[in-house]
C-alpha cells in the first residue's frame, strides 16, 4: 500500500486515515503489509502494529538510480539509518527492504549489498529483503537467479503475468524455480481496472479482466513450494502522473483492489477468498 489518503487527493495526514486503509487490509484477510516504496509515517506503523499486521518497510531505492554516485549512496544510507532507528523497536516490522525493481549490475550489487550490511549492523534481529523483477528462464519456467538473491534473506519477486507479459491463460501453469534456498514473497502481482467498468474477462481495464488476472496468478502461486507470502499490487488506486490514459487512468494507477473513493472491485473478493482459504 501507498501512503495515499482515501476519499481525497493527498497524502495520509491523520491516524483516522491510516486506520481506514488498514481496516480495508484487515477486511481483505491480510496479516502482512508491504509499505511501498518509502518509510511510511510513524502513525501508520504504530496503527498497523496495534492491528496485528506484519510489516515490510522499505527505502526508495528503485529503478535506475545512480548506483555509482557516492552522494546517492549517502542519501540512501541516511534514509535507511533513520528508518531503522525510528522503528527498530516496533514488533510489527519483520523485514527491512533495501530496494525495488533495480537492474542487475556490479555497481547496483555493491550499492545494495553495502546497505544490507549497514542494516544488519543497525539491527541484527530483522530479515533483509528487496523486490526483484529480473528472472531468467529455467527448464520449466521462470528462474530466480539475480545475484542480489545472495545478499537478502527473503527474496521479493514482482511479477505481472497477464498484465505486462503474457496472456491471463498462461499464468496458472507458469512454473518457478530458484537458485537460492531461501523463502520468496510475491511482492507485487496484479493488473489494472477502473471501478465500475465491466465486460468480458479478456477485456483490459474491466473489473472482470483484473479478477481473471488474480484468479490465474493465485493458481500459479499455489504451485510455488518456496512461496512464503504475497502482497498484491495494490490495496487502493493512487495518483500517478505516469498514468495519463483519459477516462480510464486519469493520472491514477488503477491496479488497486479498491478505488480511491473506497469502492471494492471484483478482484478484492477474489483475494479475500484466497486469503481466507490459505489462512484456514
Amino acid at each position: 500500500m501507498h501512503e495515499e489518503a482515501p476519499f481525497k487527493t493527498g497524502r495520509v495526514v491523520s491516524v483516522e486515515e491510516c486506520k481506514i486503509l488498514l481496516e480495508w487490509a484487515k477486511e481483505l484477510g491480510c496479516n502482512f503489509i508491504r509499505l511501498a516504496h518509502y518509510p511510511h509515517s510513524e502513525a501508520m506503523v504504530r496503527e498497523a502494529e496495534k492491528m496485528g499486521f506484519l510489516i515490510w518497510s522499505e527505502i526508495p531505492v528503485y529503478w535506475t538510480i545512480q548506483f555509482d554516485n557516492e552522494d546517492t549512496y549517502a542519501n540512501a544510507k541516511n534514509q535507511l539509518t533513520e528508518m531503522i532507528s525510528r522503528d527498530k523497536n516496533r514488533a510489527a516490522v519483520v523485514l527491512w527492504s533495501m530496494a525495488n525493481e533495480t537492474p542487475e549490475g556490479e555497481s547496483r550489487l555493491s550499492f545494495i549489498g553495502n546497505l544490507a550490511e549497514q542494516a544488519r549492523k543497525l539491527d541484527d534481529t530483522r530479515l533483509i529483503t528487496a523486490a526483484l523483477d529480473t528472472q531468467g528462464q529455467g527448464d520449466d519456467g521462470n528462474l530466480i537467479e539475480d545475484p542480489l538473491g545472495e545478499v537478502v534473506d527473503v527474496i521479493g519477486i514482482n511479477n505481472y503475468c497477464g498484465w505486462y507479459p503474457g496472456a491471463t491463460d498462461t499464468c496458472a501453469s507458469l512454473k518457478w524455480a530458484s537458485a537460492y534456498n531461501k523463502p520468496m514473497i510475491m511482492s507485487e502481482v496484479g493488473g489494472g481496472a477502473l471501478y465500475g467498468l465491466h465486460g468480458e474477462k479478456n477485456e483490459r481495464w474491466t473489473e472482470e479482466y483484473q479478477a481473471e488476472v488474480f484468479k490465474t496468478n493465485i493458481e500459479m502461486m499455489r504451485n510455488i513450494d518456496f512461496l512464503a507470502g504475497l502482497s498484491p499490487w495494490i490495496l487502493m488506486d493512487f495518483r500517478s502522473s505516469r498514468r495519463p490514459l483519459r477516462r480510464i487512468q486519469d493520472d491514477f494507477n488503477r491496479k488497486g483492489l479498491i478505488s480511491e473513493q473506497g469502492m471494492k472491485k471484483q478482484a478484492f473478493y477474489i483475494l479475500q477468498d484466497y486469503y481466507e482459504k490459505e489462512n484456514n
